[in-house]
């Protein structure tokens, strides 16, 4: 399988500042991340709220601009933001929002904004635009009387399946997911998990999937990539991470993870909240949560490497690590 997405080495930084005279604090929501994502290919992107998850998301797309590094999408650099190229780009790689609302215009009825891809991009005669969206309604469990309801007449997962069906409309070879089944109940869950499975078989997209749900990542995803403070900690096949994962933070994440049948046991509870981004403590920026910490933690910033063929942790404890190439 052929690359669809690369990223080498993205950073983001955001400044803060506290009051209106206060001193400017950056913020480095992504500090040097780089992945790869293959033509039927489906990358978890996983981690606690606030570690860049999001930041990256949009950055993989040009939607936000990355202040150091590159992407490159199906083996070009991709353009900058707002020019011709990127938004015919677009159409090849869309995004599915977090929040449903605010991704749609409320001005606008549902089959509208499910057929705006379509129109923007001059895709088919009207007959077929209308077709079309009546496919992708249909796909998403939604019914044909709810085509001429505002958002606001909507439930919010029922508002997230427009959402959906609306990124799936130009066919793309690349789907950026953050948390896209977050509103939705569970059986409706395993219905877009199925279509976004289908769909991948049918076509080779490559998908980018952002989410706090460990089921549905384990259930979903070929390979995973736990973030935390804007970094990556651990990378590799989702079957490996969840079978043995090899980073502290990985392991107390995949802990929580209850497994029809058996009970919960063994749980790993993190101490404390994870620390301010404008403070990030020296060495590993885990090490304040970490059980197993030890003073080289303090003092060294680990780097992601190999520990085994296929697989990367960013530890000073992991065995075996040599420098890593984003697989």
């Amino acid at each position: 399988m052929t690359q669809i997405l690369e990223a080498d080495n993205l950073v983001r930084i955001y400044e803060t500042r506290q009051g209106l005279f206060g001193k400017v604090t950056p913020v480095r929501a992504v500090d040097g991340v780089s992945l790869r994502v293959r033509r039927g290919q489906t990358l978890g992107i996983v981690g606690e709220s606030g570690s860049g998850k999001s930041t990256l998301g949009r950055m993989l797309l040009g939607v936000d601009p990355a202040q150091g590094g590159e992407v490159r999408f199906a083996g070009a650099p991709l353009p900058a933001r707002g020019t011709a190229a990127w938004r015919a780009l677009r159409a090849r790689m869309q995004m599915v929002y977090q929040d449903p609302l605010a991704a749609l215009d409320r001005r606008l009825i549902i089959a509208a904004q499910i057929r705006e891809p379509l129109e923007i991009h001059r895709l088919g005669s009207a007959a077929e635009r209308e077709a079309r969206t009546a496919e992708l309604m249909q796909a998403v469990g939604l019914r044909p009387d709810q085509a001429e309801r505002y958002p606001h007449e909507l439930s919010g997962g029922q508002r997230q399946r427009v959402v959906i069906a609306r990124a799936l409309a130009t066919d793309p070879e690349l789907l950026v997911c953050d948390e896209p089944v977050s509103a939705l109940d569970v059986s409706i869950q395993a219905q877009v998990v199925n279509l976004l499975r289908d769909l991948q078989a049918k076509t080779g997209l490559g998908m980018v999937f952002i989410s706090h749900d460990l089921k549905v990542v384990r259930n979903l995803c070929d390979r995973v990539a736990v973030m935390y403070l804007g970094r990556i900690v651990e990378e590799g096949p989702a079957e490996e991470i969840f079978a043995s994962p090899r980073h502290p933070y990985t392991q107390a994440l995949v802990s929580s993870v209850p497994v029809p049948g058996r009970a919960l046991s063994g749980r790993i509870i993190l101490q404390g909240e994870p620390p301010n981004p404008a403070a990030r403590p020296a060495g590993c920026a885990f090490h304040p949560r970490c059980p197993r910490a030890e003073p080289l933690c303090r003092g060294a910033v680990p780097e992601l490497r190999m520990t085994e063929p296929g697989r990367a942790s960013a530890c000073h404890l992991a065995a075996g690590a040599s420098p890593a190439t984003a697989a």
